[in-house]
């Protein structure tokens, strides 16, 4: 048996996050030819966006997709932003490394999460192209970088193959990835879509996109207010488990544990420090060093029999409902739109969450592009549902998502909906420092019992206005079909009777605008957007 162990145990080796997502790459949302080259996109534009935020800049970004040669299925991807640039020194480790970045040790909204997305990029581009990324960025005292950079999978590092300097006034990154095996097709799930939904969402961006063809397409902004900063949030007692209490420990510089709660979590106060040692025991006056397992458990189990004020939410920030309003507005164009910004809530205990919900009806409103994208179903008419977590479009995995789940489990008959044939785009934003993604794809929304129902919540609000203005529309209509009658047979009446009577021809305008409650003559009444 020794010998068989042994023999099986020669092949045992240590793997890099990079080797393991190499061979995972669907994990990552590579999988299908129109769906790699919008994660392609979608990685460039959410990193461009985040770093614009952050810089204090209204976003200005820049996207084109082109041929590489006369293969239908090559293409050169370039995005490009006006943020305000990498230090030379990180290039590699940006670009090369995953799970590194600026993020993930963050509590706080942020639109990606896990320091994979950009490097998730250069991988796929280098596996299927075998070509570097070529970046190029501004590194401060007007200096220009241009690199080439590749990942050494094995070792997960960045490793640059070529570097030049320059000197400009240009500010930003341009990042231009060379990938095979993919197809540009402008469907409800390409690239195309993908930027218009970027759009809606962060109306403080310009985005301008070029496709294969020429084709230029600029979706303006429709506010000039650039989003507020979050800040980062300090963990509340209620979303903790033993495990990140001891981490939190390790690293904190507080010499006790009384002042190691109270500066590392949120809402602990010296007084709550005091009922956490009555109850659990713990010697609050220990290093922090020395908290051991069963302390943490009988502190974390302690936090649960305490009320604690509700965590706070500077680390969030929602759209809000004038500029989901405007953003629909701008590219769909509606007769009727409307959005709700729910009051923050939390879920798994202590983890908050805001959720957001706009409608729009009529214009470009509903589902108006055919989509046939790898196992995803073509869609046409009816209702559209556009999803998004923290700003960022959820073009894929739709059927196993919370925001789906609620949208199905609501009876739109009641709101004077057929989803089958309504010009109705309906807009859902999931805004979290933890957003529960179902998978590192991060597409879809996980089933958290708060969640989903904040989300249904917060479809019904609109839903519910939808409902009046449709009722409205109905009833508007009703009058000057009811006018239309009277104008066509009440004249004819008033003639014939004054020629029985031997008198003047009434006028019946004003009997007609009284029974009918309309203008006679074309004028007509529109319901008011509510």
């Amino acid at each position: 048996m020794k010998t068989i162990a042994s023999e099986l145990f020669k092949e045992f080796r240590e793997h890099s996050v990079s080797e393991f997502f190499r061979r995972n790459a669907a994990m990552l949302g590579y999988t299908g030819k129109i769906r790699s080259l919008t994660t392609v996109i979608h990685e460039g534009v959410t990193n461009s966006i985040d770093a614009a935020e952050e810089s204090g800049v209204l976003p200005n970004i820049f996207v084109a997709i082109k041929r590489a040669n006369d293969s239908p299925e090559h293409f050169k991807a370039v995005i490009e932003d006006n943020a305000s640039g990498i230090p030379e020194e990180y290039i590699p480790d940006v670009f090369g490394k995953m799970l590194a970045g600026t993020k993930l040790h963050r509590h706080m909204q942020q639109r990606g999460q896990q320091g994979i997305g950009i490097s998730g990029g250069v991988m796929f581009a280098q596996m299927t192209s075998g070509k570097p990324a070529r970046v190029t960025t501004s590194v401060g005292n007007g200096e220009i970088v241009q690199a080439e950079v590749m990942i050494d999978v094995d070792k997960n590092e960045g490793k640059i193959l070529d570097k030049e300097k320059s000197n400009g006034d240009w500010r930003g990154t341009r990042v231009e990835l060379e990938v095979k095996d993919v197809t540009y097709i402008r469907s409800r799930y390409g690239p195309f879509n993908y930027l218009r939904m970027t759009a809606i969402a962060n109306p403080h961006a310009q985005i301008g996109f070029v496709e294969p063809d020429g084709t230029l397409t600029v979706f303006e902004r429709a506010t000039d207010k650039v989003p507020e900063r979050p800040k980062s949030m300090p963990i509340h007692p209620w979303g903790i488990m033993s495990d990140d209490l001891l981490v939190l420990a390790k690293h904190t510089k507080s010499r006790t544990i009384a002042g190691f709660l109270v500066a590392e979590l949120s809402r602990v106060t010296k007084g709550k420090v005091e009922e956490i040692r009555k109850l659990s025991g713990v010697d609050m006056n220990k290093r922090p060093s020395g908290l051991t397992w069963e302390d943490a458990e009988k502190i974390v189990s302690t936090f649960k029999q305490i009320k604690f004020m509700a965590p706070p939410t500077e680390g969030l920030r929602q759209i809000g409902a004038a500029d989901i309003e405007s953003g629909m507005r701008q590219i769909l164009k509606p007769e009727f739109v409307c959005a709700s910004t729910r009051p923050p809530k939390v879920y798994r205990g202590g983890l908050p969450f805001i959720v957001e919900a706009g409608v729009a009806f009529g214009g470009s409103a509903g589902k108006s592009v055919e989509g046939e994208a790898e196992g995803e179903g073509a869609e046409t008419g009816g209702l559209d549902l556009i999803r998004f977590a923290n700003r960022a479009p959820l073009i894929f995995d739709q059927g196993g998502c919370a925001i789906t789940a609620a949208v199905r489990s609501i009876d739109w008959r009641r709101y004077g909906v057929d989803i089958a044939t309504a010009p109705v785009t309906l807009f859902v934003n999931v805004v979290s420092a933890y957003v529960p993604y179902t998978s590192a794809g991060k597409q879809s929304i996980a089933d958290e019992p708060e969640v989903f129902a904040e989300i249904r919540s917060a479809i019904m609000d609109v839903a519910r206005e939808l409902r009046h203005y449709l009722y409205r529309k109905i009833r508007t209509k009703e009058k000057q079909q009811r006018a239309g009658i009277f104008e066509q047979y009440l004249p004819v009446i008033a003639r014939k009777a004054a020629h029985l009577a031997g008198t003047e021809v009434p006028d019946v305008g004003k009997l007609i605008e009284k029974v009918a409650g309309v203008k006679v003559g074309g004028g007509k009444e529109t319901p008011e957007e509510g």
